[in-house]
């Protein structure tokens, strides 16, 4: 396993008018924690604050323990893209090698919980979230892909995002993007929000009972790859620098990353340390709010 060194960046970043304080620690850098990859991605945490975040050119999964550094977790993981831990502590992914969501259990292994829908395979899955009640949201745009075989060809009718119940009903939740991307849900399980990347829109959504979505609403003017919320309701959005967004949908702060970041996630004991993929390398920067 190799353990990544840290390495500290002066931080570029814009606190807008009307806000009081920045929602970043005093006298923070953004730190390299881990560097060398092809393209990071999906970052998720544990339970014990514990960051994992895949490089998928790579077919790999790595993880970052605050003080400790970065090391390998796994390597063949069918191309796992965007990642979340559900609530019995297993990482799920998004797996586009074969199209599907998988489970990695205690052995580390790849289990499939779906793959189709309609009898017709998924376009590739990108992001995903896990509701309290155990329900997962996730993007299924096409990205063509090199490691698929030759004829492989873009099989659903619509880029959507779909519903898999606890129960393992599929159902399509969205069919009007041009292609969605990041996504991730409030900790009380009552909204969502969504990014249609090329179509530079983050839309917000009521989750109804059923897993279905109501009041489409219009949250903020931009695309993003991954996104995170923290404890204050603020999102956070990954478009060539990191962009934060009230619960209001006004933005509040702008991040400057040495590298464009594709997706954060909060991390480390207290989960105040916001943990940056980015290309080639992962970073973080000490927060004053906490993620949930």
């Amino acid at each position: 396993m190799r353990l990544v060194t840290g390495l500290l960046f002066f931080i570029c970043c814009t606190t807008l008018p009307g806000q009081k304080s920045s929602i970043i620690a005093k006298d923070a850098k953004i730190e390299k924690v881990g560097g060398g990859y092809a393209f990071t991605e999906g970052p998720a945490v544990s339970a014990e604050g514990h960051v994992y975040f895949t490089d998928q050119p790579n077919d790999r999964i790595y993880v970052w323990e605050e003080g400790k550094g970065v090391s390998l977790w796994v390597e063949g993981t069918e191309r796992a893209n965007g990642t979340y831990f559900d609530a019995d502590g297993h990482l799920l992914a998004c797996a586009d090698l074969h199209n599907r969501i998988v489970r990695f259990g205690s052995d580390r292994k790849a289990e499939v919980l779906h793959e189709q829908y309609e009898g017709k395979r998924l376009n590739g899955p990108n992001d995903l979230w896990i509701t309290p009640q155990g329900g997962i949201y996730f993007t299924d745009p096409y990205y063509h892909r090199n490691y698929w075989e030759e004829g492989h060809a873009e099989e659903q009718d619509v880029r959507g995002v779909y519903y898999l119940s606890p129960e393992g009903r599929l159902i399509r939740v969205i069919d009007d993007y041009k292609q969605p991307n990041g996504i991730v849900g409030t900790p009380d399980g009552k909204t969502l929000y969504v990014a249609d990347i090329n179509d530079r829109k983050i839309w917000r959504y009521d989750i109804q009972p059923d897993g279905t979505l109501a009041n489409k609403h219009l949250f903020a003017p931009n695309g993003s790859d991954g996104m995170t919320i923290d404890n204050q309701g603020n999102v956070y959005l990954t478009m060539g620098k990191i962009w934060v967004y009230s619960p209001q949908g006004e933005l509040i702060e702008e991040i400057e990353v040495p590298e464009n970041p594709s997706n954060v996630c909060f991390g480390g004991k207290r989960r105040d340390v916001l943990f940056i993929t980015a290309r080639t390398s992962v970073y973080s920067l000490k927060m004053r709010v906490r993620g949930e």
